[in-house]
């Protein structure tokens, strides 16, 4: 083995980028890792908003594949639309490990700069909310936090404008023949209807007839049960860093976190199950 340096150009490696676009530039590399400004002296709160910040960017791309996945159901493009549901599964496991990260941080990490932060809360989170908005469960009251950003609440509009990603489904299986209520756009979560239980019952019990509808419910529950572990992992962490305290953002906290368990996003296909 040589003792001389290895030299990367040797193979071809690219070396000099004076006036040619690098990896940092492509990817704006400057303006993300600039973007963290702590605001007390504590160690940690650059871990609490480097966590925060990549949620935040993986929300972004939920949405875009969340997006996607819903035009691809409405032009009954199935194998796109079960690619994206898989990929949007998957970001929810990356937002699910990032928990373990901040579960690194101890009441005490956190008791250093939690003061600081104001009434600032992922309660806040648009992105977060736009994600629920698409996927089912809709609430104008919480769009009250956003009121003062009119770009934001057009965002809202626009998205309670459209049928959320379940209602596609539902939309898709009546162009297949089967006897369903029309759906339409709302803003209001959708509730289980009787109606649409027995549907997905007739789905499960001959899946060869009825195959693209199953696996489309199939993908749908996947990706439920990623975001149902989100939240919980969400709720663990709080009660295990603050314990029962409110939340900065006026919320209860662990409560209010607690009652988001319950919430069912596509609650047929959870309770036909209890059918089978």
């Amino acid at each position: 083995m040589s003792g001389k340096p290895y030299d990367p150009a040797v193979e071809g490696a690219e070396m000099a980028f004076d006036g040619r676009m690098s990896y940092a530039d492509y990817l704006g590399l400057e303006a993300i890792l600039s973007a963290q400004h702590p605001i007390s002296g504590a160690h940690d709160e650059m871990l609490f908003i480097i966590q925060h910040q990549t949620s935040e960017l993986w929300m972004r791309l939920c949405l875009h594949e969340l997006g996607a996945a819903r035009r691809a159901i409405r032009e009954d493009h199935l194998p796109e639309a079960f690619k994206l549901l898989s990929r949007v599964s998957r970001i929810f496991e990356q937002l699910n490990n990032a928990w373990d990260v901040l579960r690194t941080m101890t009441p005490s990490d956190y008791t250093r700069f939690r003061n600081r932060l104001g009434q600032s809360s992922g309660f806040q989170s648009y992105q977060y909310r736009l994600i629920e908005f698409a996927l089912g469960n809709r609430n104008r009251a919480m769009l009250r936090p956003h009121a003062h950003r009119p770009e934001v609440m057009a965002l809202f509009e626009e998205e309670l404008g459209q049928l959320s990603i379940y209602g596609e489904a539902l939309m898709l299986a009546r162009r297949l023949g089967h006897d369903l209520p029309a759906q339409r756009p709302g803003d209001v979560p959708h509730s289980a209807d009787p109606s649409i239980i027995a549907f997905w019952k007739r789905v499960y019990q001959d899946t060869s007839a009825h195959w693209t509808l199953y696996e489309l419910a199939e993908k749908l529950v996947d990706l439920e049960d990623y975001f149902r572990r989100w939240r919980f992992n969400h709720v663990t962490t709080v009660e295990r860093v603050i314990g029962f305290k409110r939340g900065t953002g006026g919320t209860g906290g662990v409560s209010y976190l607690k009652k988001m368990l319950d919430v069912e996003l596509f609650p047929e296909l959870w309770r036909v199950r209890t059918e089978l």
